[in-house]
């Protein structure tokens, strides 16, 4: 615990079988009170290895998507009271010693969300990220910080800690349930009024580590301006969406809430 608050690392999985149990590993347990893995269908070992470590396992008999994979994750979270949930890829691409700062942004009531930026301090670079994909995520970064009137260092991070009532206020469920999901959440938390707070956090590109393809990174660029022009819309009265929404549908909706402890 860290402030008094319940402290959940979640990481969504697919195929990780060679990355899960160093990363698991450097979790500082002392701190975290619990860890879950999603996995989304994996063809490889990742659920066997997972349970044998004793994670707390939860398995997709067919595979949602990166989106449809945090879902499950942030809504298991809240059932189990977490205050703070924490995000962690488990391909090792960020250093899970981070989550306790990570953690700590959100549970002493600095921010609402916090970030590990690849980019602040020149990590990504210096991390090995493909030179092309740096150039896109600043460009996008860009685009968006412009639109919707923000001014983060990323937007593409996969590294997040989310406070209880971030998930609990975000219509989630009306968000995609392939990668653009990671943008459309800050863009309701900006739109929500939410803070966003960011930390530097070095990141490390290897063969194991996941990564999309040219082409998905094409239709999550595409889907990222998409966003970010919907925010500007909505913003201005000029159009109506429901990710964007107080009524739109959240992740508990018709499900018990466990109260936090």
């Amino acid at each position: 615990m860290l402030n008094g608050k319940r402290i959940i690392v979640v990481m969504p999985a697919y195929n990780a079988e060679k990355t899960v149990e160093i990363t698991y590993k450097e979790i500082p347990l002392d701190i975290i009170d619990h860890v879950v893995l999603v996995d989304d269908a994996s063809r490889d070992q990742t659920v066997k290895l997972s349970q044998a470590l004793g994670i707390d396992t939860l398995i997709h008999p067919q595979n949602l998507g990166y989106g449809g994979n945090q879902k499950t994750c942030y809504r298991h979270a809240l059932q189990l009271g977490a205050d703070v949930v924490v995000m962690l890829h488990p391909d090792y691409q960020y250093t899970p010693r981070l989550v306790v700062a990570l953690a700590a942004m959100v549970a002493f009531g600095q921010y609402d969300i916090a970030l590990g930026s690849r980019m602040l301090c020149g990590g990504a670079l210096r991390g090995g990220m493909p030179r092309y994909k740096y150039i896109a995520n600043r460009f996008l970064t860009m685009a968006q910080n412009l639109l919707m009137g923000t001014a983060l260092s990323e937007f593409h991070t996969g590294y997040r800690a989310f406070s209880r009532e971030v998930l609990l206020t975000l219509p989630l469920e009306e968000n995609d349930n392939n990668f653009v999901f990671d943008n459309q959440i800050i863009a309701q938390a900006v739109y929500f009024g939410f803070s966003i707070g960011e930390i530097s956090c070095p990141t490390k590109y290897f063969k194991e580590a996941s990564s999309i393809s040219f082409r998905p990174s094409v239709v999550y660029g595409l889907g990222v301006l998409n966003t970010a022009w919907r925010f500007f819309l909505q913003k201005r009265n000029l159009a109506s969406y429901p990710m964007f929404s107080r009524e739109g549908k959240r992740l508990l909706d018709g499900v018990p809430i466990v109260a936090s402890t």
